[in-house]
Parts: C-alpha cells; structure tokens; sequence
C-alpha cells in the first residue's frame, strides 16, 4: 500500500536527490510539490509526474501525505519542519536542522509533541565505504582510533545550486547563515560522530571569506572556508577542513588513525576504503563511487527514511544527532 509524500523547497537538492530517490521508492505513489516560487514546482511536477500544492497550509492539511521532505533553506527549516510534525506529518529534513541550536531545540520539542518521526539527511552515512569503516572501527579490527582527519571541499554551490550564480542564498548571512560550515561541515563532523561512536567537545577553528564574491562583486557575508582542531569526549584529536574554493575534483576524503593500522577513506578513486596495517600488509575495498554534484547517485536517504515509517523503526539519524552536530558548527563559527 502506498503514500503520498510533499516536499517543501524545489531547488537543486529536491530535483538531484529527494524527487527521483522518491519516485524510485515502492512505498511512494505520488510527490506534492511547494515552492515559493510556484514555477519552480510546476517545473518538477511536470518532470517526475507529481502536482503542486499552491500554499504551505495545502500541502499540510492534505491527508494523503504522510511525510514530508523539507528542503527550504536553512533558516526557514525551524519553521516549516515543526509546522509538517504538529500537523501530523513524518519530516526528513535537510540539514543543517536549524541555523541555531536553540532553534533546533524547539524542532525535537515539536517532534515529541506529535509523535511523528524526524530525520535529518546527514547522507555521508549511508555509503558503502563509511558503513564498512564503521563496522572495521566498531569490531575493533585495528585496536582503538587515536587520530582522524577529515575533508570535504569543492567548487562552491554557485556551481551547483539552481541558479548557478552567485547570487545563491549559500552566501546570504540571513539565510545560510554559516556559509561552508554548515553546508558541508556539518556532514562530516555527523559523520565522524557516527564512525568513531564518539561526540566532539572542544573546538578550535580558523574561518573566513577568502575568495567568494557576491552578485555585487563585495566579499560573501559567511565564510567559504574553515579549518579547526578537535577533541573528542574519548579524548581522540583530529583535524577538519571544510571549503567551496577547492578548484579542481571534489574533495571527500577522511583519513582514520589507529593503533594497529591507518584507514583512508575516498582517497582513491578506484578503492574507496584502504586499510593500511602495521604489519606492511594493504586491503584495498572497491565499494562504490561517492555520490558527488557531478556524479548523481542515490544516496540511499529517502529509502532509509520511507523504511523507517513503514515498519516504525527509529530513524538512522536522530534530531538529537542534529542537534549534536550542530552545537560543534555553532563552536567553530563562534572561534
């Protein structure tokens, strides 16, 4: 038996990710669409076969849709994600959850009031890579993680965003509001919160706008680069850089060190995860290429999400994950 869902927001991440992951989805019958701009989801409702609900109240109060995806920009994710929840609807929402913690806070208030599930779209775990790193580090196979370095950087959003100039809500202060940092960072230190089982707790961080403009012309308003150092309750260290001024391939990489071994993952095109042992011994995994902007893969999000409803299991990722993640992106930006 199948269901309707509604996503609110129809830029890039809808049209690349949340609508054709949907349409592939058995559990799903038909997709609603809402944007501000209504031209924008009469566009996807005629590409992926769905309609369009014209206000927010429609898609909200329309009782065949049982979940929702919110991919409004972040500072509108407050609003739109605890209305779908209080009326009765399951949200997968983009991350960042909220552009504060304490905005974020009144999310998970809302999300136990309905009863209804919450999701974040924090994808980086779900690939096969990151799944088999887990299980190495969760079964102790090279003794316990010391160290990490992570990554994950390209060419700016401008590239990629829905209207691939610079001009893009990313560089807006009032709607982005942490540029780089939650754009991209977030997803790694929610990824190294899932890997190493553990919670950053002390920051150190260097952030800036070094080279992206606006449509004007002046310096964008939030940073387009950070790097920090980080310390983990376990007491691990490691080191983070986040940036959308890589101009050349995407980077997506992490690096995990420990005792018996070094773990590289996404370094190598062709072997996405490679165990490097202290005896001088090389396992190279050939698991799957990571979805990138320029290489549209399912993320495996949507499907976890719909399983999650349909058989009443916890979501994957939590809002108090979120929430987790969040609060080290507020202490970056706040170094």
């Amino acid at each position: 038996m199948g269901f309707n869902v509604g996503i609110i927001g129809c830029g890039s991440i809808t049209r690349f990710r949340h609508a054709p992951e949907y349409m592939a989805n058995p559990h799903v019958d038909e997709i609603v669409f809402y944007d501000r701009n209504i031209e924008r989801s009469q566009r996807l409702a005629e590409e992926f076969g769905g309609r369009v609900a014209e206000k927010l109240e429609d898609l909200l109060s329309d009782p065949t849709i049982v979940a929702i995806s919110d991919c409004s920009s972040n500072e509108a994710h407050h609003i739109n994600t605890t209305k779908a929840l209080l009326s009765g609807k399951h949200v997968l929402c983009e991350k960042p959850l909220a552009t504060t913690v304490e905005q974020a806070e009144k999310i998970i208030e809302a999300e136990q009031q309905s009863g209804k599930k919450l999701m974040l779209d924090h994808n980086q775990r779900f690939t096969n890579a990151h799944q088999k790193a887990k299980e190495i580090i969760d079964n102790k196979e090279l003794g316990e993680v010391l160290t990490f370095k992570t990554t994950f950087g390209h060419e700016g959003p401008e590239s990629w965003g829905v209207t691939k100039s610079n001009a893009t809500w990313f560089f807006k202060k009032d709607r982005s509001h942490s540029g780089v940092a939650g754009d991209l960072g977030i997803h790694k230190i929610d990824l190294i919160h899932y890997l190493l089982n553990d919670e950053i707790t002390e920051v150190h961080a260097f952030h800036g706008a070094l080279d992206k403009v606006n449509e004007k012309g002046e310096p964008i308003e939030v940073c387009d680069n950070v790097v920090s150092a980080l310390k983990t309750k376990k007491g691990r260290l490691g080191t983070a850089s986040f940036s959308w001024t890589y101009y050349g391939k995407e980077d997506n990489s992490t690096t995990i060190y420990c005792q018996e071994g070094v773990m590289k993952i996404y370094h190598d095109p062709d072997a996405q995860l490679i165990i490097e042992k202290r005896d001088g011994s090389v396992i190279k995994y050939e698991l799957e290429q990571i979805q990138t902007n320029d290489n549209q893969t399912s993320t495996g999000v949507i499907d976890a999400f719909i399983d999650c409803i349909v058989h009443d299991k916890k979501p994957p990722v939590t809002g108090q994950e979120a929430i987790a993640s969040l609060r080290v992106i507020e202490e970056i930006l706040a170094n």
